[in-house]
């Protein structure tokens, strides 16, 4: 963000808002961190605050404080639009571009009301009046707290702002172990822990609280792990049929991917779901090093991310998609 945008939402966030903050669908620890840390340090500016997820989010950040307060647009489309014209202002956090917002695309492509987009992600759109972009960043959550300070308000960061922010920092980071883990990230998470924030209950309450068919589940997805070691990859499936067979709920699959980059030798890694009612094989890409998985999603299935860790999307078989999936990495040698 200029310093001229920085100055004009300053003004503007002078006087008492409404504000809505919107995080991208699916929202993962970083969206719903950044979302509710922003919430409660803009309620500590007097402003009114609405967090509304385009759907559920994972069970396992029900936890967050202030989370039981999130509006959710597919359990009320009409009453959640109507909320959104009353607004003032709005926040759009974790996403670049209002197509990720699922089914709430159309509401928010309709407002008048400016908006402000604070993301992390490449590309970004140009929805926004304000727009604080920049890929350097590992989170959106280390990127609220730098806007916190931006605006000359970090004496307000308290134990509730800190622990959403500390829970985004360390999902995006892979509990810290992720490239863009910088000093600076480091001295953020160190601020927040003199302040109160839980750290070392954090974890447990983010990944150890497991169901028995969700262990069973990612058993299968281990189960169904096939490595190509001449080409330093690794990727596994989970058909509808599996998920049903473990009971299959929203956060289950979350972080299996990443079990095929811990195999000796492997840089380039894969999961891909089925869910059939969506009509798409969902996809998660993971790589260590340089290989750029971005740009992989974009290229050839219809998505992106960050360099390390991305997503794209299939509306083919579950067993086609694998096999044009082998054919692509077998042709550009990761």
């Amino acid at each position: 963000m200029n310093e001229k945008e920085l100055q004009e939402l300053l003004v503007f966030l002078e006087q008492p808002r409404k504000i809505a903050i919107i995080p991208h669908r699916n929202p993962d620890g970083d969206a719903m961190g950044s979302t509710l840390g922003l919430s409660h340090f803009l309620r500590k500016l007097g402003h009114t605050t609405q967090v509304i997820s385009p759907n559920e989010f994972p069970d396992f950040l029900a936890w967050l404080p202030g989370a039981e307060e999130v509006m959710i647009y597919e359990k009320d489309r009409q009453k959640c639009t109507a909320f959104l014209q009353s607004q003032d202002l709005i926040f759009t956090l974790d996403f670049n571009a209002l197509h990720r917002t699922g089914e709430m695309e159309q509401a928010l492509q309709t407002l008048k009301q400016p908006m402000v987009m604070i993301d992390h992600h490449e590309l970004p759109g140009n929805y926004a009046q304000f727009v604080f972009s920049d890929t350097a960043y590992g989170s959106t959550c280390e990127m609220v707290y730098h806007f916190i300070q931006d605006l000359q308000q970090g004496a307000l960061i308290n134990k509730t702002i800190a622990t959403c922010l500390y829970t985004g920092i360390m999902t995006d980071s892979g509990q810290f172990r992720f490239p863009k883990t910088t000093g600076t990230t480091h001295r953020i998470v160190a601020e927040f822990i003199d302040l109160g924030v839980p750290n070392t209950e954090i974890p447990t309450l983010l990944f150890d609280n497991n169901s028995y068919d969700r262990l069973q589940l990612m058993g299968r997805a281990l189960q169904n792990l096939k490595v190509l070691p001449e080409l330093h990859t690794s990727y596994t499936t989970l058909s509808q049929e599996e998920l049903n067979q473990f009971h299959y709920v929203k956060g289950d699959t979350e972080g299996i991917v990443n079990y095929g980059l811990t195999i000796k030798g492997i840089h380039f890694t894969a999961i891909f779901i089925e869910h059939k009612d969506e009509g798409i094989i969902k996809i998660s890409f993971r790589s260590q090093g340089q290989f750029d998985v971005n740009q992989f999603a974009r290229t050839y299935f219809n998505g992106g991310g960050h360099i390390n860790a991305a997503g794209g999307k299939s509306t083919d078989t579950l067993e086609n998609t694998i096999l044009r999936f082998e054919q692509i990495v077998k042709e550009i040698q990761p």
